[in-house]
Order: C-alpha cells, then structure tokens, then sequence
C-alpha cells in the first residue's frame, strides 16, 4: 500500500494553512506538548471539522458530520454509556458482527483493541471531531449523567454538557425535600446536584465568572461570558442558606461566618481537565452575595500572536521582552486580560537558561518551571518583601503582580536597575497615564525615565463569531464620526454575526486584545524626566507612531474581526485621535 501524507501535508496542500503557520503550531505543540491537531485547532488556524477530513484522507476512512446523524435506540444500545464517555466514541453504523463508531483519535489502537474486547464486534472508524462527538454523547444518551459529569474532588469522566437546556428549578425531583422540616441543608442531594450544575454550565458555557446574588425574593445566578453579564436562572429565595452553605463547604470556608468578607478556592475536574474556582463571598443587605472565578489553565497557554497584536506591535513587544533589564508595565482595568498577556510574555522566554520569579496575589495559574511566589499580607509577606528576597535567588526575570504603592515600585525599580528585567501591572487607563500615576505614587521622575522601557495598555473586545458572520455595511454618517485613519475606509472589510447556535444568539464568540504600546524613546523619557503632562507625552508617543487602544481596535474593525459597537464599549476616542 502506498505511503499516504500526514493530514498537515494535507492542509498545507489544499492551501488551508500555509507553512509558516504550522510550524509555528508544531512549535506550541512542542512547548505545550499537546497534539499537534489540537494545536493548529487552538490557535483557530483551521477548523476542527478540516483537520478531521485531512486526518481521514491519510487513515483512508470517512470523516461524519455527527449532527446530520441518526441514532436509533438499538445502534446507542450497542455501546455502553459509560464507554462512550471513557473513550469518547458514538456508534454511527452496525451490521452483522462489525461496528462502525466515530471517534477523533484515529492513531489510538490499543483503544480499537480494548472495544474490540468490551463490544465483542469488529470496530471500524470514522473521524468526527471531539467536541462534536462529546455534544452527540448528551444529546443520544440524555442528560442522567449530569451529575457526574462534573466531579468536585476527584477527576470526572467526561464533561461535556448539551449546554441548550437551562436548569430547570421547577423541577420537583430536584426539590422534593421541603425546608419547612429542615431537610433541605448543604448535603441533600438535590442541593448538591443543583451546585453541580450551576459549575457545569459556566464550565461549559466558557464562562470567567459566576455571579450568585441573592434579593428579596429570588437569588440572581449570572455568569460572565466573553466579558458580558448573562443572566441564567432565578433559584427560590429558600434554596440561599444551603446553596452558600454547600460552596463553603466545597471552598473549605467557616458556614457559620456571615458577617465577614471570605475567600476560597474550589477544585474542579471537567473532562481531562482541572479547573479552579476563586471563590469570594461578601455579606449584602439581602444575605451573602458570591462571586466564584474560574481559572482555565488552557486560558493561559497561547502564545504571543494568539493575543491580538497588530503585526508592528508584535514585533515591538516581541523585542522589548527580550531586553536583558528594564521594567515593562501592562495597565488597564480588571478583566482586561493583563494577566493572560504578562503569561504568554512569560512562556515565550520560560526556557531552561533562564531563572524567572513571580509575586503574585494570588497565584492564579500555576507555570512549569516558573518559581511563583504567593503574597500573604497576614504574615508580613507582602510584594516589597518578597522583590527583596528574590534579588537574592539571582533570577534573570521577575513578574510583580501589581506596583500598588511607592515602596513596591521603589523595589521594582532597583531590581531592573540591577540587570533585571521586571513585568509588572498598573491601574491606569491608558500607557501614558503609567508614567503620571508612579510619579503620583512617589516614585521620582528620573528613576522612571531611566527604568521603564515600555508601557502596554489594554483592552478585551469580542470578537465576531466564525459560524455566523456576514459583509456588513455600516451608515455612512457612522463611518464619518468614527474617526477611521486615512486610507483605512478603502481597504475596510466590516463584518458582524447575525447569530447562531454556536454563539448562542449573541453574534460574538471569543475575545481578542486590543492594545496601546508605548515605547520608550529618548523624546518620551526627556518629558517623563521634566514632569510633562499626560496629554503631552500621549501626543508625542502618536508622533512617533503609537496607535492609541481606540485606533487599534478600529482596524480591527475595518478587518472585519470585531464590531464599532465593541470597540466603543471598552475604548473612546480622544482629541489626538482626531
């Protein structure tokens, strides 16, 4: 039999994908040491239905698109539930003696073998991708198994929900126990399910955060989605007292403090994945109001050019973070992606030559071979303490999590003076104001001028969803008053998401950074060093050809990845932008 291409030749063949594209996925795949098919999906170069059709023309088999299937009740029969979940397969076909399953792994023959054995048939493939074969699991064999689907201490099977249906809190099997008799309390299974649930749905919705509020008549659960408040369910007032009795529980918390902030962690296993939840409860007028923060670990393994950098941009930064000293601050408000952006910056120089330290508070997400230092206030182990003692452990990097005062910046400061190159973060609106608000802190203007080397600020817009986008043509009286660079209009191509399934009606899917970077140079230090207002360093750094957050996020317009309307949602033009 002649030798068939890889399915990467493939893509690279049908012009799917260029060269330069998958050796850079081949690259992530080497660092991440994940496959390289989930690389080039990841990094959204091509789609996860094209790579299957590759994979299928190299095996010689046939690529299904599952949800144009049928699945009677006696082919579903023929492979166990719990099969299906382990192996992540469904059965498409059976005659005689043979079955036909569908599954992503094509290469996995000790798995053939093993079904081979369980099913007591002849197995035969075909190619669907993962998450496809994960949704067609919930949809033939229900949602029974929901339950388990997420495991809160130890690993679960598979977590993959059909996220259509809300949860249903009319249910009466979910709240047959009456708390009239005091039988409704953190441990009935009914409140367990229903704690369950709520993780599972945000887990799978791709949700950053959810929101438990409670009211006079009615706990609110909402959950941040792209960076967007949704509102899900409305739960009975009653159900209050044992829901954040069971999260307490869950987050090893003191259910009998009510009158006090708390903060906690819970760990989550959904799939092969292990997820954390940072749990924060506050007290409110109408009872304890929770705030639970998941931390996806997949979140923060994307590289560089995955963020959104403009091509120059990029190749600034790219250059900037490997300067041997000098400090590099990204600014901006909470949730707009610092932490992800200062990660990847991270993973792009972890290498074995290179010692890097952290200070963060708290840790989020835990780096492979980065030392990460967790501040604790409690015991006096704050961000000006720890600097001191990591200049001892002679690291070639340090990460500060946040400069939030003059003596956490004074160290900073002496620490890139010192041949270090120092990342750190900052509350300000835009990269110019960085300098004005370290001057504000304390901090004297020569020490700024001669350790900062760059300032990043930043903004999450969504981006329009694959699935659903279409040519858009905005009013022209829209176009007028935007402010478009010259010459952008003409080579402008809008787009939006008139909504679907997979974006769940919104017409967005996703988000992607749109960033201001100022370098900087002699001109910008020279007005940092004689105190110049913000408005004159921000207009000198456009002279030397800064694009403000708001002129990068309207070519991103023009190049039909995100809307008008996003961009004025984060981002607002100022006078050097006219």
């Amino acid at each position: 039999m002649a030798k068939r291409r890889n399915f990467a030749a493939i893509l690279v063949k049908c012009g799917l994908i260029s060269q330069e594209q998958l050796e850079e996925a081949q690259n992530v795949a080497s660092v991440q040491k994940i496959k390289l098919a989930d690389a080039l999906v990841q990094m959204e170069y091509v789609s996860a239905n094209n790579v299957m059709r590759a994979m299928a023309e190299e095996y010689g088999t046939k690529f299904v698109k599952l949800e144009k299937l049928n699945f009677p009740a006696d082919l579903v029969a023929l492979v166990p539930e719990h099969v299906a979940r382990e192996f992540n397969i469904v059965p498409v076909a059976a005659e005689d003696n043979e079955l036909t399953i569908a599954t992503s792994e094509p290469d996995d023959f000790i798995t053939i073998d093993k079904l081979n054995f369980m099913l007591n048939r002849t197995i035969s493939i075909n190619l669907a991708p993962k998450e496809a074969i994960r949704k067609t699991i919930n949809k033939i064999y229900g949602q029974d198994g929901l339950a388990a689907a997420v495991s809160l201490v130890a690993p679960a099977e598979d977590g993959a929900v059909d996220m259509t249906t809300e949860i249903d809190f009319s249910e009466t099997d979910i709240y047959a126990a009456n708390d009239d008799d005091g039988s409704l309390d953190e441990s009935s299974a009914p409140i367990v399910r229903l704690a369950q649930l709520i993780i599972t749905e945000a887990v799978q919705l791709k949700a950053s955060d959810i929101h438990i509020e409670p009211f006079e008549d009615r706990i609110r659960i909402r959950y941040r989605i792209d960076g967007v408040l949704v509102e899900r369910d409305s739960p009975p007032r009653r159900l209050l007292g044992a829901l954040l009795s069971r999260f307490k529980i869950l987050s090893k918390l003191d259910i009998a403090e009510r009158r006090r902030t708390q903060d906690g962690r819970i760990k989550v296993t959904v799939g092969t994945k292990e997820l954390d939840l940072r749990v924060s409860i506050i007290p409110t007028n109408h009872g304890q109001s929770v705030v639970m923060r998941i931390l996806d670990k997949d979140n923060i393994k994307i590289g560089l050019r995955q963020l959104g950098f403009a091509e120059d941009d990029f190749t600034t930064f790219n250059t900037l973070i490997r300067r041997p000293n000098g400090i590099i601050l990204v600014t901006g408000p909470t949730g707009s992606g610092k932490t992800t952006s200062l990660y990847a910056a991270l993973n792009a120089l972890n290498t074995p030559d290179r010692k890097i330290i952290t200070a963060e508070d708290p840790v989020e997400y835990y780096l492979a071979g980065i030392n990460q230092v967790e501040i604790k206030h409690q015991i006096g182990l704050d961000f000006a303490s720890v600097i001191r003692s990591m200049l001892r452990q002679a690291p070639n990097i340090i990460l500060v999590g946040e400069m939030r005062d003059l003596e956490t910046a004074q160290m900073g400061i002496q620490a890139s003076l010192t041949g270090h190159l120092v990342f750190s973060t900052l509350h300000t609106n835009d990269a110019p104001s960085a300098v004005t608000r370290l001057a504000d802190m304390g901090v004297p203007s020569y020490l700024i001028a001669s350790s900062v080397i760059a300032i990043m600020a930043q903004r999450l817009v969504r981006t329009i969803c694959k699935k659903c986008r279409e040519p858009f043509q905005p009013p022209q009286s829209v176009l007028e008053s935007a402010g478009f660079p010259e010459g952008v209009l003409e080579k402008a191509h809008f787009m939006h998401g008139r909504g679907c399934s997979a974006c769940n009606m919104k017409g967005y899917k996703g988000r992607l950074g749109i960033y201001e970077l100022m370098k900087m140079s002699s001109k910008i230090r020279e007005l940092t060093f004689a105190e110049a207002p913000t408005t004159q360093i921000r207009q000198a750094a456009i002279t030397e050809g800064m694009k403000t957050l708001y002129v990068d996020g309207l070519l991103k317009v023009a190049k039909g990845i995100t809307t008008l309307e996003e961009v004025l949602r984060v981002a607002k033009m100022s006078e050097e932008d006219g």
